[in-house]
């Protein structure tokens, strides 16, 4: 479901007939962490959460980095490394 290659997803909203849709890798991405991704945790602010592939165990953070637009923006995926991961969410990720 996702390439090895693959480190970074990054949605997009797009202006369509005057209105923001979702690109199709927003749709990706919450494929992913709906049905692919096993959550394993929640950043204590509530805006990211902690994922790990099943398939090659890589940890993969969905956050929405564009603060300055509403909900944050639209979404991305991005590999974590298990000591930042850690840190951040407060859990072993091994």
């Amino acid at each position: 479901m996702i390439d090895p290659n693959e480190t970074l997803i990054v949605g997009e909203w797009l202006l369509v007939d005057n209105q923001l849709v979702a690109d199709s890798l927003c749709s990706r991405i919450e494929n992913l962490v709906a049905g692919y991704l096993e959550r394993l945790a929640v950043s204590p602010d509530g805006w990211s959460t902690l994922y790990r592939d099943p398939s090659d165990g890589r940890l993969w953070e969905h956050c929405y980095p564009k603060s300055e637009l509403h909900g944050g923006g639209p979404p991305t995926l991005k590999v974590i490394d298990k000591r930042n991961a850690m840190r951040k969410y407060r859990v072993e990720a091994g």
